[in-house]
């Protein structure tokens, strides 16, 4: 039996106890999308409010990111900042430099100078404690490379996601997906760096201990001792020479030839105060975790022994505590990472990150089209043949935002009252942050 139907308008037609007197209902016009029509109450007005940018990493210390491949430029907005740190764009282009494109023959030809601005945020020479505004221009852009992409997915690529999820995309460059995004990241981090380093004297160093099948020995470099400048003596990032040599050779192997590679950065956080970090949800090595799967090309995240882990017996695995010279509590090993229940010990903290082959490569591809037609794809552009020597230096800032935001959280919550000496430590020393005597003339 089929249901009967009115003419009357859906309100006229429900029972008078679900309408009270006064309480109608309203409708969008007939003109809207049937799947777009819908009715509310007169009780209360109706509020949409959407919370879904995440274009925003941090509670504390908090970094918004914006710009595109292609667009007029990138950069970052940095709210939270401490008042009368020592900023300059010089602090933040050293590290822009480590990562922008064109810097070696294994890295992206885009030649882009990655040239900041601080806009905002700052006064002769020192934070306000007001948002940090950087940006950074767009000058190589070469939006014709894109014009098969426009019309077919790349495999592997964000292209058809973008699509699925918005259904519509900035085509050149990958837009947004575009790894220029980090360069926000990488501003930010300079700053957070500086930071971490002035009030407690942390340092966090990355470099590249994996390309395809070239694995640096674990026992090749000293976490205690390695310094940015073995790191960075070579185009490969690998703080050991004869690997990096090998690591080079492997991309330039599949550069010739249109391909990609992928491989692991290692990174490692020295000095790190004990206590930061929050059991349950905000674990430590969570928000590591999430912070370097944000990445581009991330696949993988794994922090003290990780997987290896699991080889090992309970009685092998663990990490013996005793006293050292000094009376601080220390562990024999370090197996954990520097992370325990979710929360730094005073070890090294130690993760590693896995970067899948760069996805578009100058080789022909089976692809769909926008029209979700069956056909080839040939792409043109300038990319990485591989990513991870110009990730290194993201991985880095991603730390340091990480421990940044950590660090305030821990002082906001567990250093507002007296400490319990017995057990536990003040974090750093304002002291080494130099004294910022306004000009009032």
């Amino acid at each position: 039996m089929a249901a009967p139907t009115s003419s009357q308008p859906v309100a006229a037609r429900l029972p008078s106890r679900v309408l009270p007197p006064g309480r109608g209902l309203r409708a969008f016009p007939e003109s809207a999308p049937a799947s777009l029509r819908f009715s509310v109450g007169r009780r209360r007005a109706a509020r949409l409010e959407v919370k879904a940018s995440a274009n925003v990493f941090g509670n504390y210390f908090q970094v918004a990111t914006y710009g595109e491949s292609h667009g007029g430029g990138v950069g970052c907005i940095i709210s939270g900042c401490p008042p009368r740190i020592p900023l300059t764009e010089a602090d933040m282009q050293v590290e822009l430099d480590r990562r922008r494109p064109g810097q070696s023959r294994i890295t992206t030809p885009r030649k882009e100078t990655d040239t900041c601005k601080i806009l905002s945020g700052t006064h002769e020479g020192m934070t306000t404690g007001t948002p940090i505004h950087v940006f950074v221009p767009n000058t190589d852009q070469r939006g014709g490379d894109y014009s098969e992409m426009a019309k077919a997915y790349r495999p592997s690529h964000a292209d058809a996601t973008y699509d699925f999820k918005y259904g519509v995309r900035a085509v050149q460059g990958g837009g947004r997906s575009s790894a220029r995004e980090t360069i926000g990241r990488v501003a930010a981090g300079a700053l957070a760096k500086k930071i971490l380093k002035l009030k407690s004297g942390v340092e966090i160093l990355a470099f590249v201990s994996k390309v395809h099948q070239v694995v640096l020995p674990e026992d090749a470099v000293d976490y205690e001792t390695v310094k940015m400048e073995q790191i960075e003596s070579n185009i490969a990032r690998c703080p050991d020479p004869e690997y990096a040599q090998k690591m080079i050779n492997a991309i330039d192997k599949v550069r010739v030839r249109g391909d990609s590679i992928g491989g692991v950065v290692t990174c490692i956080a020295r000095n790190v105060p004990r206590g930061i970090g929050s059991p349950v949800f905000d674990k430590l090595e969570a928000e590591l975790a999430k912070a370097m799967l944000s990445l581009p090309a991330s696949k993988g995240f794994e922090i003290g022994s990780g997987f290896a882990g699991t080889d090992y017996t309970g009685s092998e695995h663990n990490d013996e505590f005793y006293m050292d010279e000094a009376g601080n509590v220390r562990t024999k090993t370090n197996r954990s990472g520097g992370v325990q229940g979710g929360i730094s010990n005073g070890e090294i903290i130690y993760f590693r990150v896995a970067f899948k082959p760069t996805a578009t490569i100058g080789m022909k591809q089976n692809t769909v089209s926008r029209d979700h037609q069956n056909v080839e794809l040939l792409t043109r552009g300038r990319h990485d043949p591989c990513v991870v020597p110009r990730a290194a230096p993201i991985v880095e800032s991603m730390a340091a935002l990480v421990l940044m935001d950590q660090l305030m959280a821990h002082i906001a919550q567990c250093e507002m009252f007296p400490l319990n000496l017995a057990l536990q430590e003040p974090v750093g020393s304002a002291s080494s942050v130099p004294a910022f005597a306004p000009d009032l003339s």
